[in-house]
């Protein structure tokens, strides 16, 4: 009989077809296994031609020889089909269904189908099993009790694997290192580090110690990880206002990585040696961001802390002593004044102004420093001061937080805003946030009214200034039609007299 015809014969051809048809369709759709895909294509192809080998050998009457060779390669054979199966079942068929299987699993299938192929041949062969099984039995525990570090591994990675202790993908925190599960094999379980590392973690190791498992699955939020950022106050302080100011300013932050739902949360944690101690907790979305996170929501809350005048706490064991003469002192305050009349410059509304009224603004300002996302001004709040911007940039919103906000306009360093609340009371008619990090100073009320009571006349060319600056806004609206037109230059006049009491 020829090579054709036993290859010709019955299953061979629609197997060998079947190969053929898993082997392009691993090599088209799963790029990654493409090494895999070669290899096995070369082990198919040295299989049948050990068949067409064994083939000739039969034909040249070398009988003994033919038969020993065909076995070897139909063995082969075998075991490269059962491979190339358990490559289409477990890394094309699984994976286009979204389903993720650890590799031992697959392992655990393809050497299983290899020992009954094994079997099977052997008992092709004439073989008598039960003898095999009795005289293997010593063999086996001999192997066994000189390989009892690798089976413990082996069994240890089982049973990690059978009781769902790990899972591809999740966090861990071990002793001293911490990563994702990228594997669970035989040996070992690697995983990968935030600094780009992988460590291979014996898995009888595993079954031996503790270790834990970051996260915690929230239902339509996938899974969190609850982070703790920690602030010392002086605890003078209210407390109320604290926690306020804290959560306050991580919600309205926005930061990438921070959890809306559950929203964070600033509590009291102790008090102590006259500190109190504030723990912001909120729920991370990010695992590998866990650091840069953490210093997003510290920048945001120390700004926040500063704009309304509370202080970190010092530590009661530190103590910083400094001693200052009248002249630094003076000096210190002349370079200060010097930025703030810099600052008061560039704001068209004090063009009127003499440098001497400049300066008492200047002496009264107040510093703002705002976070990116920091909300600065809040449309529709009274507010009766105005910012002078600095440093940074901030965006004008309308509806600002709403499915319908619009973004009217971005104003640059060196620009105000909230003069209308300053001159007339009105509330805000959009909604200020800081683009960037920014740094404002803020002009209340109180300190510009000691100037327009002593020269009431100021009030004429300020309703003239305002009068020109919000035409001048309404022109360069996003959109017109819906927005009112500006109040005239009289009756911002009489809005400025009746707030002030002229």
């Amino acid at each position: 009989m020829s090579i054709v015809d036993q290859l010709t014969r019955h299953e061979w051809p629609y197997l060998l077809g079947i190969c053929a048809i898993l082997l392009a369709a691993l090599y088209r759709f799963r790029p990654d296994e493409r090494r895999n895909v070669l290899l096995t294509l070369l082990f198919l192809a040295l299989g049948i031609a050990g068949l067409l080998v064994a083939q000739l050998a039969a034909s040249l009457e070398m009988s003994q020889g033919a038969a020993v060779l065909k076995e070897i390669f139909t063995i082969l054979l075998g075991l490269v089909v059962i491979r190339l199966f358990g490559l289409a079942l477990f890394r094309l068929l699984l994976v286009s269904m979204r389903v993720q299987t650890p590799r031992i699993l697959e392992d655990v299938v393809v050497i299983l189908a290899y020992l009954a192929w094994g079997m099977v041949r052997l008992r092709y062969a004439g073989l008598d099993l039960s003898q095999l099984i009795t005289t293997s039995a010593v063999l086996t525990a001999v192997i066994a009790f000189a390989m009892q570090d690798t089976l413990g591994n082996i069994l240890s990675g089982v049973a990690l694997q059978l009781d769902e202790s790990l899972e591809l993908g999740q966090w861990v925190v071990l002793s001293d290192v911490s990563g994702k599960v990228l594997q669970v094999g035989w040996r070992s379980t690697l995983l990968e580090t935030r600094n780009g590392e992988t460590v291979v973690v014996p898995n009888a190791w595993l079954m031996k110690n503790s270790f834990r498992v970051l996260g915690k699955r929230f239902i339509g939020h996938g899974m969190l990880w609850r982070r703790w950022v920690w602030f010392d106050i002086a605890w003078e302080l209210p407390p109320a206002k604290v926690i306020a100011v804290i959560q306050n300013a991580i919600l309205d932050g926005r930061i990438h990585g921070v959890s809306s739902e559950p929203p964070a949360q600033a509590i009291l944690m102790e008090t102590r040696d006259g500190v109190a101690r504030y723990a912001l907790r909120y729920w991370l979305t990010d695992f590998t961001a866990d650091d840069t996170t953490d210093s997003q929501a510290r920048a945001h809350v120390l700004t926040a802390l500063v704009r309304y005048g509370i202080p970190l706490a010092s530590s009661t064991q530190n103590v910083l002593m400094t001693k200052d003469n009248d002249k630094t002192a003076a000096q210190r305050q002349s370079i200060d004044i010097q930025r703030r009349m810099d600052a008061l410059e560039g704001v068209t509304l004090f063009a009127d102004f003499t440098a001497e009224e400049r300066r008492h603004l200047a002496e009264q300002l107040s510093f703002a420093p705002f976070e990116e996302g920091d909300v600065i001004s809040r449309q529709g709040a009274v507010a009766h001061w105005l910012y002078i911007l600095t440093c940074g940039e901030v965006d004008v919103w309308r509806d600002y937080g709403t499915p319908i906000a619009e973004r009217l306009g971005r104003i640059k360093s060196c620009g105000f805003f909230g003069e209308m609340g300053l001159m007339t009371g009105a509330p805000r008619t959009a909604t200020v946030v800081a683009a960037c990090y920014v740094e404002c100073y803020r002009l209340d009320r109180v300190s510009f009214e000691a100037i327009l009571t002593a020269r009431p006349a100021l009030a004429d060319a300020l309703s003239h200034i305002l009068a020109e600056r919000l035409n001048d806004n309404h022109l360069h609206s996003v959109t017109q039609t819906d927005i009112p037109a500006p109040p005239r230059e009289a009756e911002l006049l009489e809005r400025i007299r009746r707030f002030f009491g002229l």
